[in-house]
């Protein structure tokens, strides 16, 4: 259903919120933006009042409440005043990537999960490359509202497929969004400060299973597995394990049924057991949509990675050191544990979303020593066994010091925080920055 000559209210001028209100606009609607925050970026009000849109700041007056629809930015929590206002006056309320889906005549391939959405999709991404056009987008920085804008996806379909990363967040409003194939790669404890419990949070993932010819799932997990039914042709399972997909993975070879294509996990980028999961479904996807095994193959060969996940940046006097910062809940860092062979320097840290940690104490074996830090360093320090050896530090930069001078030969240190960077840094990419800086600076 595409939008035109109606009254759009933009809620939240971010990026999203900026895109849609221009993606709006193009197609002759009245558009009206508020945004409650006085710290805004002064160039989008600036441009899109330019263009003849009414941007209100520091407030949500009742004027949004005139909107025949509202495009609410996923950060707005669906239980603030403003949304109240608007659920009572029964206005519709669409995600910026359901607004943007409904005027693209592009196919869509969505993925989500809790670990692992923003690689996968900059692989897929490589790899459909290799034979199509495809355009990447959505909670990996890249509104779908611009792509569908600048690329005029709403008159034309010269682009083979737009590949989605979506949140949690950005599904709650996206219902409608057709989608080619569908991919949940894992789920597991996350923003729990925005839903009820953990049930509310995975009816919210499993919404992107909404209107998808082709629906797949990690079967190696064991909540999806529990709670998707296998009852659809159109409902697919992946694993790494030979008996579910096409491709497999077996003593450090990623493998395809039925010929002698492999690739040795030596000779790659991505490390890490959790990695080999997201090349596989990866390349399911692209053999379904019809890439050759070869330049599957040659794709994920060349793929350099993405910094701060699980980012193997350096070795110094036989010690390695990796960048996990995006590790930002105890799943992840469990996997990066799990991907480990050596004795292990754990750094954790920041802004807690659990609340028990002991789950780390299952690689207790590999743990030569564990430094928390920050707001989570109390919290962390007491849910772990006192038979590992913990130091508590408050400061970041004194954390990765410690790390350093406790790494032995043959060790790794291991930035895998597990909580959210909001106490001492303004994101994960400024403390992954900050940790290569403190390595670099003290091998010097």
């Amino acid at each position: 259903m595409r939008f035109e000559e109606k009254n759009i209210g933009i809620l939240g001028l971010g990026k999203s919120g900026y895109w849609s209100a221009k993606l709006a606009k193009s197609l002759k609607n009245n558009v009206f933006v508020s945004d409650s925050n006085t710290n805004v970026n002064e160039m989008f009000v600036d441009d899109l009042k330019m263009l003849g849109i009414d941007v209100e700041i520091g407030i949500h007056s009742n004027q949004i409440l005139e909107s025949d629809l509202i495009i609410k930015s996923p950060g707005i929590p669906n239980d603030s005043e403003i949304m109240n206002k608007i659920n009572s006056e029964k206005i519709p309320v669409i995600s910026e990537i359901e607004f943007a889906g409904n005027h693209s005549k592009t196919k869509n391939i969505c993925i989500t999960g809790t670990n692992g959405k923003t690689t996968t999709v900059s692989l897929l991404t490589e790899i459909l490359s290799k034979e199509m056009n495809v355009l990447k987008s959505g909670n990996i920085g890249i509104p779908f509202s611009k792509i569908v804008l600048e690329n005029k996806l709403y008159d034309q379909n010269d682009i083979d497929y737009c590949i989605l990363e979506l949140s949690s967040f950005q599904l709650e409003h996206c219902s409608k969004l057709k989608k080619e194939i569908s991919v949940i790669l894992n789920i597991s404890l996350d923003h729990m400060d925005r839903y009820d419990s953990f049930e509310d949070y995975f009816e919210t993932k499993i919404k992107i299973f909404e209107n998808a010819k082709y629906c797949l799932f990690n079967y190696d997990d064991n909540f999806l597995n529990e709670r998707i039914k296998i009852n659809d042709k159109n409902i697919i399972p992946f694993s790494i394990r030979e008996e579910k997909g096409y491709y497999y993975y077996d003593k450090n070879k990623i493998l395809s049924n039925g010929n002698s294509i492999s690739i040795d996990t030596d000779d790659i980028s991505l490390k890490g057991i959790h990695n080999v999961s997201n090349i596989i479904i990866a390349a399911e996807i692209a053999k379904k949509v019809g890439i050759d095994q070869e330049n599957i193959c040659r794709a994920v060969r060349e793929f350099e990675g993405l910094e701060h996940r699980f980012e193997h940046f350096i070795s110094y006097n036989g010690i390695d050191f990796i960048n996990d910062s995006k590790s930002t809940n105890i799943d992840s860092a469990k996997k990066a544990l799990e991907s480990i062979s050596g004795k292990v320097i754990l750094i954790l840290g920041g802004i807690p979303k659990e609340d028990d940690f002991s789950d780390i104490s299952l690689f207790k074996k590999s743990i030569l020593k564990i430094i928390v830090y920050g707001e989570a360093s109390h919290k962390i320090y007491n849910s772990l066994p006192k038979d590992i050896s913990l130091e508590r530090i408050e400061k970041f930069e004194d954390a990765v010091q410690v790390a350093i001078e406790s790494a032995v030969e043959n060790s790794v240190v291991l930035l895998s925080p597990a909580c959210a960077s909001f106490d001492q840094f303004d994101n994960y990419k400024e403390r992954g920055k900050k940790f290569k800086n403190i390595v670099e600076r003290f091998y010097a």
